[in-house]
């Protein structure tokens, strides 16, 4: 999928930046249950500016208003923020419900963010007072702490093709049917971060909750193996072991992680171009000889050893933008080299498969056709050669593509289920419904088929498409369609 205007990424990046966080623990000296708890978070920091947030826990009568009160000591300004009424005087700031959550009961919490600016120090706020009581300080005594919620421990399946089906260890067909999350593939190159908004275990078990059993996470081979022009903090080993940490906790919540290469290197300027730059900025025709096959074998080498993790090998191939003819387009997707139209040497799909398989990796591979991944006329006939044979079909479908269709979808999408798994990677609609997506997934339902929502991210579902409006898992009127749809087949 196309992102959102660049413009439009900026301002979305740097509002939502994870790169760590630094938290005030509620510590109370014999752990009586304090009135009301607030923890504070800085979940992002660039050079004048950082994202912060609060949770606050009511832990005294039902409230029907909330007002936060504390003071910043190192000069920082609040500038916007989300889930609140903002506004500070002087070192105070104030947080003001919302009208739609003003209502507190007892025990129940309450999260909001904002953004700010700071200079010569960040110092976290130190006293924090909930409708003018003090929070995080004793209360009456509580008789013993509640117990907290255990560790995720699901065991994500390991997969392989047996025939055109998916199967589990046990010999079981499974479906992947989930969503993607978006991020990875452009906040490092960007430089706001390694993830767009949070990947805690809260956030990944959110989508957990509407059913999801799979996460496609793009990624950007720049960042993963830390180019010069990415920033030390967010490439390489410190890109890599985000990447490691959101898929340990996709997997405890039994969920299969899809990584895939979204972004790439190369300079393109022709038909359909998203971007003249040669850095992994924007979409390319095809994967770079340069530096794509070390991704996947550098990718292949950090998960061999893991058959729950799945590789998607490059986002949405459109060779056929640049070349002549559907017969070049098609022998770029799979051979690579010179391409007609294409500035830059190639990788082609089967150039990608060896690199994994070089590693000794016998992970599920996917591999999506030409068309931005919309057409799979020919999938068959180039099909890379795969000596695992764990090769799956990979098929992306909007309201606006070319094949979108229950009559397209006969015609060359069937004959490929018929013979492989078919897994639509990314489906969506850019009306802020679910009507066209409704679609999909019937047809895809009725023939034991995968598909994942695009996208697992709070942006505006006419640009996105998004699928939520918070990261609590609040869906959008498009992914409600979706999360509905999870929970009926799972649920």
């Amino acid at each position: 999928m196309r992102h959102p205007p660049r413009s439009a990424l900026l301002l979305i990046a740097g509002a939502v930046a994870l790169v760590g966080s630094a938290v005030v623990p509620v510590v109370t000296a014999s752990g009586a249950t304090p009135a009301c708890t607030v923890e504070y978070a800085v979940t992002s920091q660039w050079d004048a500016g950082f994202q912060g947030g609060v949770k606050i826990t009511n832990n005294m009568a039902a409230l029907s208003s909330w007002r936060l009160t504390f003071d910043f000591a190192g000069g920082q300004k609040v500038t916007q923020g989300w889930n609140a009424k903002w506004s500070q005087s002087g070192t105070t700031v104030t947080a003001g419900n919302e009208s739609y959550n003003g209502s507190l009961g007892s025990g129940a919490s309450v999260s909001a963010g904002f953004l700010a600016s700071w200079s010569g120090s960040n110092a976290v706020p130190t006293s924090f007072k909930l409708n003018g009581t003090t929070c995080n300080v004793e209360a009456e005594p509580s008789p013993s702490p509640s117990p907290s919620d255990p560790p995720a421990t699901g065991a994500a399946p390991k997969l392989h093709v047996s025939g055109n089906k998916l199967v589990d260890a046990d010999g079981k067909t499974r479906r992947l049917l989930g969503v993607n999350r978006s991020g990875g593939e452009f906040m490092c190159v960007q430089g706001y971060g390694i993830f767009d908004g949070p990947v805690d275990d809260a956030a990944v078990k959110a989508i957990a909750d509407w059913k999801a059993n799979t996460v496609r996470i793009p990624l950007n081979e720049e960042c993963w193996l830390g180019l010069s022009n990415i920033k030390p903090e967010y490439g390489g080993a410190d890109y890599i072991a985000a990447v490691k940490d959101l898929v340990a906790k996709v997997e405890a919540h039994g969920m299969t992680p899809v990584v895939e290469l979204h972004w790439t290197y190369g300079k393109y300027t022709g038909n359909s171009a998203g971007c003249s730059d040669v850095h992994a900025t924007c979409q390319k025709p095809m994967p770079d000889a340069q530096y794509t096959p070390s991704f996947w074998a550098s990718v292949a080498s950090t998960f061999k050893d893991d058959a729950a993790v799945a590789f998607d090998l490059f986002n949405e191939p459109y060779p056929d933008r640049a070349t002549s003819t559907t017969t070049q387009a098609w022998q770029c997707w799979r051979d690579g080299g010179t391409c007609p139209g294409i500035t830059y040497e190639v990788a082609g799909m089967q150039d990608l498969v060896d690199a994994v398989r070089g590693t000794g990796a016998k992970n599920l591979i996917l591999a999506g056709g030409l068309a931005y991944a919309n057409d799979l006329s020919q999938w068959l006939t180039y099909k890379p050669t795969d000596p695992t044979g764990n090769l799956v079909a990979a098929y992306h479908v909007y309201n606006f593509n070319t094949c979108a269709s229950e009559t397209c979808w006969n015609s060359t999408l069937a004959p490929v289920a018929a013979q492989v798994p078919l897994v639509a990677g990314e489906i969506g609609e850019n009306t802020c419904s679910h009507s066209f997506v409704d679609t999909v997934m019937k047809w895809f339902d009725d023939r034991g088929l995968s598909y994942l929502g695009w996208t697992w991210n709070t942006w505006d579902c006419s640009s996105g498409p998004s699928l939520i409006s918070n990261y609590d898992g609040t869906p959008t009127s498009f992914g409600i369609g979706l999360r509905d749809h999870l929970r009926a087949l799972n649920g």
